[in-house]
């Protein structure tokens, strides 16, 4: 299994039962075969760097998970199908940083 460090970007016109739903739908693309999800963090609504989808702003989600690497395709099929989702980032790395994560100090 690899490690990977994942970043989700979400539309900024959902409310906070949609936003839960989306979340249930990645994590059951994430855990459907060999999936698992080791830490998650909510980094809330921030600003973009530069206009998605004529969005200046966004629901951001981090996720360290596990997975086998022939499944990672898969997954990256069924996140396109997310109409509210913007943008997401795989990373694999060798170890997890350790959460809470620099960036989630910053927002508080």
């Amino acid at each position: 299994m690899n490690k990977y460090e994942v970043v989700l970007l979400f539309s900024p016109e959902l409310g906070s039962q949609n936003l839960s739903k989306e979340f249930e739908k990645v994590k059951k693309f994430i855990c459907f075969d060999t999936g698992k999800i080791v830490n998650e963090e909510d980094w809330g609504l921030r600003d973009l760097n530069y206009a998605i989808k004529k969005f200046q702003k966004a629901f951001y989600r981090y996720y360290q998970i596990e997975l086998n690497s022939s499944d990672l395709e898969k997954i990256k099929k069924d996140l396109n199908q997310i109409e509210n989702l913007l943008r997401y980032l795989f990373i694999k790395v060798n170890v997890h940083e350790e959460l809470p994560s620099k960036l989630n100090y910053e927002k508080k």
